[in-house]
């Protein structure tokens, strides 16, 4: 019983996630993994201007619950990184970071193509 048990579990949840319109269920630990390097490449792009002009989306993203608070926080990063490197920069360096939610993210919150990459 044990055997069958732990065999349907993953089972039912990619199915679930499947319905959620995730691309893939993700390990807890990979999840957390890829939140956190996507959390450290908007704090590292936002910088030390972004620390002392911004402090409030600085805070905004260092303290994201979620992937998903991430996600709605790019917004924020891209209007100071325009306001630092002009709109062309950041357009780029804002499709680097949506690229990484690849996978993460429900299908509709990514939009109708998902993350634009460059």
């Amino acid at each position: 019983m044990r055997t069958l048990t732990s065999s349907l579990i993953p089972q039912i949840k990619n199915s679930c996630m499947a319905l959620l319109g995730l691309a893939e269920a993700q390990q807890p630990a990979a999840l957390n993994e890829r939140t956190e390097d996507i959390r450290h490449l908007m704090l590292s792009e936002l910088g030390e201007y972004g620390e002392k002009k911004f402090p409030a989306v600085v805070r905004r993203v260092r303290y994201a619950p979620d992937v998903q608070g991430l996600w709605y926080a790019r917004s924020d990063v891209m209007a100071i990184l325009a306001n630092t490197h002009g709109e062309t920069v950041a357009r780029e360096k804002i499709a680097d970071i949506s690229g990484r939610f690849n996978g993460l993210l429900p299908k509709g919150l990514l939009g109708k193509n998902g993350p634009r990459t460059r």
